[in-house]
């Protein structure tokens, strides 16, 4: 008889405990308090307040006017504000999401804070960001990947959401993370940069697709140092958790440099 996989609060407790150790507590009781929030307003109709740590993979980004940019999972659309500013009425911001409920989010906050002019210069889209660079490679500039995750810092404080969690699942998000990263790297042209950002304090859907991208594309991929003024260094990247960041984060972003152009002849599926 198959062994039944365990679930629920006690399973996310002991899944956790068994990765952060004695830090899981001090963690956890930062998990469970309110976001630093950081209010964006210049540049934009009226504010948008995003978490404390999320700006920084859009500044490890380093997007200048007159770029390209594609942000692969832009939905609720914070970041995506950020993008569009920095790319200018020179640049263009390609904001996809693959979640009709989560596109129309999308398009309600670039509405809502973007003047016309930069509003005019984003494309939202909704394709599957995985099989992005089976019909377009070698295509933008800057590619940023806020990938789906784990997500712990809100199923945390969700009882219906910790009910049904299962150990099961970030192993299945970091499988889905790395066709999304190795997908995300051929539609980055060279020279350019991509970031793999999460929300997620699991190894495997954070240092995992980046490490398993350099192992298979290596020639392709060059991971640079992530900077940050709050956060641990780690392998591939750079995490940002609240109990050590004054209530920032979590969030976990590496900085890839794509190398050269060996075109996109088999899928990273």
């Amino acid at each position: 008889m198959k062994k039944k996989t365990p679930a629920g609060r006690e399973a996310f407790e002991a899944y956790y405990a068994a990765l952060y150790g004695s830090r899981w507590p001090s963690l956890k009781e930062a998990l469970l308090q309110e976001p630093v929030y950081e209010e964006l307003r210049a540049g934009l109709l009226k504010s948008y307040f995003l978490d404390g740590a999320s700006t920084l993979p859009v500044k490890a980004l380093d997007v200048h006017s007159g770029m390209r940019v594609l942000d692969l999972c832009a939905a609720p659309g914070g970041k995506s504000l950020l993008l569009a500013l920095a790319a200018g009425t020179e640049g263009s911001l390609t904001a996809n999401d693959r979640s009709s409920a989560r596109r129309a989010r999308l398009k309600r906050v670039l509405q809502e804070h973007l003047p016309a002019e930069l509003r005019e210069r984003v494309f939202v889209t909704g394709h599957d960001a995985a099989r992005w660079c089976l019909y377009e490679t070698d295509a933008y500039d800057r590619v940023l990947l806020d990938a789906p995750c784990s997500s712990e810092g809100h199923v945390i404080r969700a009882p219906e959401a910790l009910k049904i969690w299962s150990p099961k699942r970030p192993h299945h998000l970091a499988r889905q993370a790395f066709s999304m990263i190795a997908s995300a790297l051929r539609v980055t042209r060279p020279g350019g940069l991509l970031v793999y950002a999460t929300c997620s304090l699991v190894p495997e859907e954070n240092d995992g697709p980046v490490e398993r991208l350099v192992q298979r594309y290596g020639a392709m991929a060059e991971v640079l140092p992530a900077e940050a003024p709050w956060g641990e260094a780690t392998p591939f990247g750079r995490i940002i958790l609240p109990d050590t960041a004054g209530g920032r984060g979590p969030i976990y972003f590496a900085v890839i440099r794509r190398k050269y152009d060996p075109g996109c002849s088999d899928s990273p599926l």
